[in-house]
């Protein structure tokens, strides 16, 4: 067991791949056909392509506040890979690797930044909770989903993320400890990405990893590189097995970086250096995966770059098409909080629509 072998108390970091894309332990290796590496490649490089096109759309004018995800490709995609179409997947807003992987289109991706609410209902065979602002608050909702699918006696796993950042609110520690009492299905996924906003992770506890947290709910922790998805896969898919054997929850603190800014209205050269970012980007994932590929035999630079300009404009044309989806009704904007409104939100919806038509008129 993996989890058994890398102590997060002496700061044992589970890694596969190194940054040139070579194998460090072959034992170590997890089992994954070549179809599917080339899957998870894919996939980590539509959410990069679409990472780059949605910055630009939006310094552009065309989109809302945007939370970028360069660099944190293999921790989203690694960890959700593992998991079936009926478990549950509780993003934090910075997941669309994971989101893409599990089957939510990216028109709708793009409708959610849009602040179109259309992009919040996922088609009915996502098993994905809708996208959660507030620091930590989504841990208790996938705590309460394990709960239920204890409950009922399925045997569905819940993967539940959090930022470095949000293992500082009290809402986490009560997720795990939750989890820990009712021993639910739930794996908790931290990316650490080193910066809380402009809060770096060593102002966030004096412990020498967040993995290790999982100690003091008697929980297995382990700590893996990020931005490694061999490692990220591997313990992702050891603790899915885990919960979906009746064995509890799993905490896994993914080691990685945010490229760009916390989101489009920070400015990060404020609080940290550009020869950080650099030495990060020598660690980018998906080089490093693709290199493996490469050597594997089982990708080239030929297809890198057909499949990138294929992106491109499969990516540009589906933003075009949420640009011309017109505006959307007032109803929507209160609509998808429940399976149906609540009496207060029907009042809040009749006095916006009040104020609406008056200032119409």
């Amino acid at each position: 067991m993996l989890i058994d072998k890398f102590d997060p108390l002496k700061e044992e970091m589970l890694k596969i791949l190194d940054e040139n894309g070579d194998i460090i332990d072959e034992n170590l290796v997890p089992e994954i056909t070549d179809d599917k590496l080339i899957e998870l490649y894919k996939t980590m490089l539509l959410t990069r392509v679409t990472d780059i096109r949605a910055l630009k759309y939006q310094r552009q004018g065309r989109m809302l506040t945007y939370a970028p995800n360069q660099g944190q490709e293999a921790t989203q995609v690694g960890s959700i890979a593992p998991s079936e179409k009926k478990d549950w997947l509780v993003p934090a807003f910075r997941e669309m690797g994971a989101w893409l992987y599990k089957g939510v289109p990216l028109e709708q991706v793009f409708l959610y930044w849009y602040g179109n609410e259309e992009g919040s209902n996922y088609p009915e065979d996502v098993k994905m909770l809708p996208v959660s602002v507030p620091i930590a608050s989504q841990l208790n909702h996938a705590v309460g989903i394990g709960m239920a699918t204890n409950i009922k006696g399925e045997d569905e796993v819940t993967v539940a993320y959090v930022g470095d950042g949000g293992t500082s609110q009290g809402e986490f520690s009560e997720a795990l400890n939750f989890a820990a009492v009712f021993n639910t299905p739930t794996v908790f996924v931290i990316s650490n990405n080193q910066f809380a906003i402009s809060v770096p992770r060593k102002s966030q506890t004096k412990a020498k990893t967040l993995a290790q947290k999982a100690v003091a709910y008697e929980i297995p922790g382990i700590q893996v590189d990020g931005n490694d998805i061999l490692a990220v896969y591997a313990a992702s898919k050891e603790a899915i097995d885990r919960a979906r054997r009746g064995e509890g929850p799993t905490l896994i603190e993914a080691v990685t970086y945010r490229l760009g800014p916390h989101t489009t209205s920070d400015d990060p050269t404020i609080y940290r250096e550009d020869k950080e970012v650099e030495e990060w980007k020598a660690k980018d994932p998906l080089v490093r995966f693709k290199k493996y590929l490469i050597n594997k035999g089982i990708w080239s630079e030929e297809k890198d770059k057909e499949q990138y300009e294929e992106y491109e404009e499969y990516v540009n044309n589906t933003f075009k098409k949420v640009e011309n989806s017109g505006e959307i009704d007032l109803e929507d904007i209160f609509k998808y909080q429940y399976e149906e409104m609540t009496p207060n939100l029907i009042e809040q919806y009749e006095d916006h629509k009040t104020f609406v038509e008056r200032g119409v008129k």
